[in-house]
């Protein structure tokens, strides 16, 4: 671990949260839609018209390659909200394209994020994106993350997040297929896909070396790492960002 401090994070959350966006817009191909900062402001709009106007049981889920204007339908389908109009459904439709669901049923081996919990490097509420979610114990409190690369820049960068590494109690990550937690360092972890979590780019973990072999035949990525050989210089290059690790 290193105490030099990573910089992103020390950026307030609504900064953070805005470049990321961006960056997964970028990814996601909606460049000749719309501007990145109309992007960013659809899918905090869109978060909110989920919590307040639609059951959450009833929204569509939806893969972050679906076109925009079939998410759109899908929403009329589902029925999961009242009458909306179009620039409002357009917004739910990018929320929901980012991973953003609002409820989620729980089993004995999932990631148990408590409701309201927001992740202590971006700001984000966890529980919104249970396929993401990851969590570090220490103490016995809990630590909830909306993705692994922002569970391992907390792991990493102690001058950032400073705390005593030797009370951490367990890691834990959800493998992308199951949705059950696995033992992060026990975990095989594709990088470089172009399949992204909320926050863009990401450490998709799985359970098996096979099952991530798979998914790169699938989806694309560039290698498998394990817990042991991800640094600094490998989370921050997720977002864009050159990191010394010197």
């Amino acid at each position: 671990m290193r105490s030099e401090k990573c910089r992103v994070c020390n950026s307030t959350p609504n900064i953070i949260g805005i470049f990321l966006s961006v960056l997964l817009f970028v990814s996601m191909g909606f460049s000749s839609e719309i501007s990145p900062a109309k992007y960013a402001r659809l899918v905090a709009k869109g978060e909110k018209i989920a919590l307040k106007l639609c059951e959450s049981t009833k929204l569509p889920s939806v893969k972050d390659t679906t076109p925009i204007r079939t998410v759109m339908d899908a929403i009329d389908t589902s029925k999961a909200c009242p009458t909306l109009s179009k620039r409002r459904k357009e917004a739910l439709a990018y929320f929901l394209l980012a991973g953003g669901v609002t409820a989620h049923e729980h089993t004995e081996n999932n990631v148990h994020v408590p409701h309201g919990a927001k992740c202590p490097v971006c700001g984000m509420f966890v529980s919104k994106y249970p396929k993401w979610a990851a969590e570090i114990d220490i103490g016995g409190k809990h630590h909830y993350f909306d993705g692994v690369k922002d569970m391992m820049k907390y792991y990493i960068f102690d001058g950032d997040f400073p705390f005593d590494r030797t009370k951490i109690t367990a890691i834990l990550v959800t493998d992308y297929y199951t949705l059950e937690a696995l033992p992060a360092k026990e975990a095989y972890y594709v990088i470089g896909s172009k399949q992204y979590g909320p926050m863009g780019n990401e450490l998709i973990p799985f359970k098996t070396e096979k099952e991530a072999k798979d998914f790169i035949a699938d989806h694309g990525g560039d290698r498998i790492v394990r817990f042991g050989e991800i640094t600094g210089k490998m989370v921050m290059g997720l977002d864009g960002i050159e990191y010394d690790e010197k």
